[in-house]
């Protein structure tokens, strides 16, 4: 199982793995508490490795924190999907045949987790295809920060590593997991959710190309369909940012939310409606939204 966020060089006749640090993204909101969180753990980091947990709705940017984290800082990023995961040990690598001869070949976890100061991502950690699968990373994540395997040895975790796990929240997740209470006690958490109207509106006007007056439209509209009692609808800010970005390219906002959401246009068009014959709308302050 090899991670993302990796480059190559040649070794030995052999491409390897090398670690390399995100591209910072460019009009990243979060709330200034969160930042604030951010700034401890990184300190905490100096101490010893950290564990954090971000938790939320699906879409509304646990992944990219943990990218901004590791671009902020200037750390090397390893992300690891946890949700293919069938077996303990599977981060670490595997018994392979080739000309008719076994090898292990070691992943790129191992390497990650010897990296000082490397960020390491368990992206979606509550979905393994084994509950079992995890096995291997309590003395990870536990105060030994060591586990032996028997093809590579004792693998220590080295100074700096901070490890993040991401989960989707809600049972609207099918196949999701609640997190072992003996593995969720090990992290730090913090806790993401939709960015407040007029946060979410600037993100869509400065990065969909939409104008302010639309990026609201769509911000709203989204609002409505999150919040319909009757039919509620997930609309993470990813797909809004899906929408802006098509009513950019010329597409009327009834057509890029039937398009990205693949919705009722009953529901839409009700939504619409409803908005259209309303006398303003009122604006909420950013609860200390800042650009991180």
């Amino acid at each position: 199982m090899s991670g993302r966020n990796a480059t190559l060089k040649k070794s030995k006749g052999r491409f390897d793995p090398v670690l390399a640090i995100p591209e910072a993204e460019a009009h990243f909101f979060l709330p200034g508490e969160v930042i604030a969180n951010m700034e401890m753990i990184a300190k905490l980091s100096e101490r010893h490795p950290v564990n954090c947990l971000v938790a939320g709705k699906q879409g509304c940017g646990k992944s990219t924190l943990v990218r901004q984290f590791a671009a902020r800082q200037r750390r090397p990023l390893a992300t690891f999907q946890v949700g293919i995961l069938s077996e303990p040990g599977q981060l670490f690598g595997e018994h392979r045949l080739k000309d008719g001869k076994t090898y292990y070949q070691e992943f790129l976890f191992p390497q990650a987790i010897q990296t000082p100061g490397c960020v390491i991502h368990l992206e979606e950690i509550n979905r393994p295809e084994h509950t079992k699968a995890l096995n291997m990373l309590f003395s990870i994540l536990a105060e030994d920060r060591k586990v032996f395997i028997d093809e590579l040895g004792e693998i220590k975790v080295a100074p700096g590593v901070v490890f993040f796990a991401t989960l989707n929240e809600g049972e609207e997740f099918v196949g999701t997991e609640m997190l072992d209470a003996a593995l969720s006690d090990r992290f730090y958490v913090t806790a993401l959710d939709y960015l407040p109207q007029e946060v979410e509106t600037k993100v869509l006007h400065l990065k969909g190309g939409v104008d302010e007056a639309t990026a609201l439209t769509i911000v709203n509209v989204a609002n409505r369909l999150r919040g319909n009692k009757h039919e509620p609808m997930i609309v993470s800010t990813r797909h809004a940012l899906m929408i802006a970005e098509m009513v950019h390219c010329g597409a009327s906002i009834k057509q890029a939310f039937i398009h990205s959401l693949q919705m009722n246009k009953n529901v839409l068009e009700s939504v619409l409606l409803s908005l259209h014959v309303e006398l303003g709308l009122k604006e909420h302050n950013g609860n200390g939204y800042q650009p991180y």
